[in-house]
């Protein structure tokens, strides 16, 4: 069980989860996980448990989109309960077959795919409480797996979760016809960037599928052309030779949104010790500069993605 803790003075509560200590991570070369071996599945902890033939590995799925018999092969994106959890309900969404590839360099189609997984789980938990998805892609992101994946967590909710609300619209990057990106006057980090919808007031479990491919296209895109600041010459300072590494969450309540924080730098003292936030790029500069690459990556790699195989 999760152990909530609340500061009296500030609202604020901390969990207190001890079983996070005994995740599995992947090994410095990236191609093993650390750890000893799972003798609750008696498998092996040298062995990805995301990837397809793994399945054992895992506690029992409760969701998959594609073929096969449940926790066998044939999955397309899988959903299992998380064996660390955080909260008393927390699961995790398992990209694609792909070790390598994640939202950037997926097909479009399979894109669509995890955004309709993220869904479908949302309105699962509806009723259990503050339902938080997100994405640690990276190590030093939060990610303890190379594969990619995301996480579902449920939060009471009489638990007051200290996160921001939807910032107003402001240096507008890119759209379509229901989403618009955009970095907020108030963005914290270097090129953090906002996906909103055009119709406010809603929640994300009333996305439709109908709604779903352009989503897909305008997170894809989003990450893509943050990803193309992060490799340009320019910025190599920040993190050289480092790979590109982010988060983004899905912002659980009404008037839901997006929020992408590429890891171009780390939060030291200063932000630790007073609550303020250095951002080193102006949010006008960084939308300018990522509609430049959004602009030059249209119809290249965005093309290169929906051709890809998994």
């Amino acid at each position: 069980m999760a152990k909530y803790v609340p500061d009296i003075k500030t609202q604020r509560w901390v969990i207190i989860a001890p079983s996070r200590t005994k995740r599995p991570a992947d090994a410095p070369t990236g191609g093993t996980m650390a750890g000893k071996p799972d003798e609750a599945k008696g498998t092996d902890a040298s062995v990805c448990p995301f990837c397809v033939g793994h399945e054992a590995a895992t506690p029992s799925e409760v969701y998959r989109i594609g073929g096969g018999e449940k926790d066998k092969p044939g999955w397309e994106v899988r959903v299992v309960p998380n064996k660390y959890p955080i909260t008393d309900i927390h699961e995790v969404i398992i990209h694609s077959p792909s070790e390598d590839d994640d939202i950037e360099k997926l097909p479009l189609e399979q894109v669509t795919k995890i955004l309709r997984a993220y869904r479908d789980r949302y309105r699962a938990h509806t009723s259990d409480g503050q339902v938080l998805i997100f994405c640690n892609h990276g190590a030093h992101a939060g990610a303890s797996l190379k594969h990619p994946h995301a996480q579902l967590v449920v939060v009471p909710k009489q638990i007051n979760l200290d996160a921001l609300t939807r910032e107003p619209i402001a240096n507008v990057v890119t759209e379509n016809t229901g989403y618009i990106t955009y970095c907020p006057d108030f963005s914290q980090w270097p090129f953090e960037k906002w996906i909103a919808p055009k119709e406010e007031g809603g929640r994300f479990g009333d996305v439709a599928d109908s709604e779903l491919p352009d989503l897909a296209m305008i997170l894809q895109g989003a990450i893509q052309s943050i990803e193309a600041i992060y490799q340009d010459a320019q910025f190599n300072y920040i993190h050289p030779g480092v790979p590109f590494e982010y988060n983004y969450y899905i912002y659980h309540g009404a008037n839901w949104f997006i929020r992408i924080i590429p890891r171009f730098i780390h939060r030291a003292g200063f932000e630790l010790g007073t609550g303020l936030n250095v951002n080193v790029v102006d949010p006008a500069e960084a939308a300018r500069f990522l509609k430049e690459k959004s602009l030059v990556r249209l119809g290249t790699s965005s093309l290169g993605a929906r051709s890809h195989k998994i």
